[in-house]
């Protein structure tokens, strides 16, 4: 398996106390406009909060495809010949912030969120026209929307999403983050108070920031490895035709 994906799913898993603080409160307002019966009856409310979050990661697929896709042809018009060398230089940067970010040791990485809020502001009136929401297929429009809220630790991971090296590396990327969020927005009010507890403690937040910085660096030599090995293997290649050619 891709190892940015596994650093994906790990850095959407523990990015609890965030989901907790921004989509626990939007679920919230979702739930809260549902009748009553269905409402109190966990069954009967389940597909309505799955579609909703069928559709938030829906979001963070489309614009990581987007902006997948953006990244390679910039890293490649910056540079044909070493444009992948900087995909994962900055690569690399992204994930040692976002384990900063995590381990609390540099709060303000989360600033980047502002670069949304222009966008944010001309979609959040439909986002609040769809409530009170009154079926699943409904809850996943709502979710479709709301999946654009700004948010920093998304705008992080869309920013590594950039340096994937195609729009459907960028797509699989935030799948893998937001299929990271589902088991605290999915359980909250079941385990959100064990959750929240767990996620406070700081050397359990040092080991998740220092295990996203640790496979930033393996990632980035085992990438650096991978295109030294292709290059060998091509000027091998070169060399061999020049010997064999008449």
């Amino acid at each position: 398996m891709d190892i940015s994906l596994v650093s994906a799913f790990i850095v959407g898993l523990f990015s609890t106390l965030h989901c907790l603080g921004m989509c626990g409160g939007i679920i919230g307002a979702l739930t809260f406009s549902l009748p009553a019966e269905i409402r109190n009856d966990r069954w009967r409310l389940f597909p309505y909060i799955s579609a909703y979050n069928l559709g938030r990661i829906s979001s963070y697929t489309l614009v990581g495809a987007i902006v997948g896709g953006l990244g390679d042809n910039l890293f490649n018009f910056i540079s044909p010949e070493y444009g992948h060398l900087f995909l994962q230089g900055f690569a690399a940067i992204i994930m040692v912030g976002i384990g900063l970010y995590l381990a609390g040791w540099f709060p303000r990485f989360a600033e980047i969120e502002k670069l949304g809020q222009p966008l944010w502001r001309k979609l959040e009136p439909l986002g609040q026209k769809l409530l009170p929401v009154r079926s699943p297929p409904h809850a996943f429009l709502f979710g479709l929307i709301w999946g654009w809220l700004p948010c920093g630790l998304v705008y992080s991971a869309l920013l590594w999403s950039a340096t994937t090296g195609s729009a459907t590396h960028g797509a699989m990327f935030m799948l893998a983050f937001g299929a990271g969020t589902l088991p605290t927005v999915m359980t909250a009010g079941i385990v959100t108070g064990w959750l929240m507890r767990l996620t406070r403690l700081p050397h359990l937040k040092a080991v998740v920031g220092l295990s996203i910085i640790a496979l930033a660096l393996v990632s980035l030599y085992i990438n650096l490895q991978h295109s030294g090995n292709m290059e060998h293997g091509e000027h091998s290649s070169h060399q061999h035709e020049t010997m064999v050619s008449p």
